[in-house]
């Protein structure tokens, strides 16, 4: 289900290198689903970035939600924690298969507290209210932050080998749906939303298909990114496959014509992969791609490559 009305998170762009600096704060980068909480009481609203309904795709967080007895509209990310204690991805993608999996909601932002609209305070202010908002709680947790110092945060985080960090200035408004700066994207590992615009035949052992091949979106139209073969198993691979048979055309989605593909079949770009990758080649292909999941929250249409 999707909600009529929701509320559009605040966007990062992509931000280049770790720097420092008193006027910003910076968070370790979460790797999960961007998800709104609205909670009045024991009553929650849970979804993502674009509104889908995600109260029984995780309902442990759902009912953790509720146990909350605020007043109050938060930002988040939901997650898998993997042996590392590190947010994955693809354990997300596995939840309503297997139950030992843990979600967790981790909150970095407060846009409503008790019927008040907060969102026109400075970020810091805001998760100072959050931070003493969210008691101790084993699935509702408070995103921390250093200031200043984020070239030896990215240190760490690559000691880790953690994804990332994000930046935000200190000061600054939370803007529904904008990219303006305010919040940057500072990438350890590489990782890009990728459009499914076909696949290959399986061959040898595999089964369903071979590789899926990638696209983003460069002025409108669809621009050839790459394949990925790997980060399968065989119940993702018989799942995607069939996804994909209902999308099934006849003609290439692409306005030009891709040197080196044959025998493929095209599908209509609908379906959003998260990527793993090294680097971009000369050729804007993704080097050594790894599948991670389907991205349930993100629109085709606004796929595009990430600098």
């Amino acid at each position: 289900m999707k909600f009529s009305k929701y509320i559009k998170p605040m966007l990062a762009k992509s931000g280049g290198q770790p720097f420092d600096s008193e006027d910003w704060l910076f968070e370790i980068k979460l790797d999960g689903y961007r998800a709104i909480a609205e909670v009045t009481n024991d009553k929650v609203k849970l979804y993502s970035r674009n509104g889908l309904d995600f109260s029984n795709n995780y309902p442990t967080v759902f009912e953790a939600l509720k146990k909350l007895k605020t007043d109050a509209i938060f930002d988040g990310e939901i997650v898998a924690l993997d042996n590392n204690n590190h947010t994955s991805f693809q354990q997300l993608q596995h939840v309503s298969d297997d139950p030992t999996i843990a979600v967790y909601y981790y909150i970095f932002d407060l846009l409503e507290y008790n019927g008040d609209d907060i969102r026109k305070l400075p970020l810091i202010e805001r998760k100072k209210i959050l931070q003493k908002l969210l008691k101790k709680n084993n699935q509702i947790r408070y995103s921390d932050h250093i200031e200043k110092d984020g070239k030896d945060f990215f240190k760490l985080i690559k000691k880790q080998n953690l994804e990332g960090m994000i930046a935000k200035r200190s000061n600054s408004t939370y803007q529904s749906e904008k990219r303006n700066g305010d919040w940057l994207k500072v990438k350890y590992h590489h990782e890009q939303e990728a459009v499914i615009a076909g696949f290959t035949a399986p061959k040898g052992s595999r089964k369903f298909f071979g590789a899926l091949l990638l696209a983003v979106y460069e002025k409108g139209k669809l621009k050839y990114a790459g394949n990925v073969g790997s980060g399968f198993d065989d119940k993702t691979l018989k799942e995607l496959h069939e996804k994909m048979q209902p999308l099934i055309i006849e003609e290439s989605p692409f306005s030009q014509k891709i040197p080196g593909l044959t025998s493929i079949t095209w599908i209509k770009p609908k379906l959003v992969a998260n990527i793993k990758f090294t680097e971009w080649t000369e050729n804007e292909s993704m080097r050594h791609p790894v599948f991670l999941g389907l991205r349930i929250d993100k629109n085709a249409k606004e796929v595009i490559k990430e600098k």
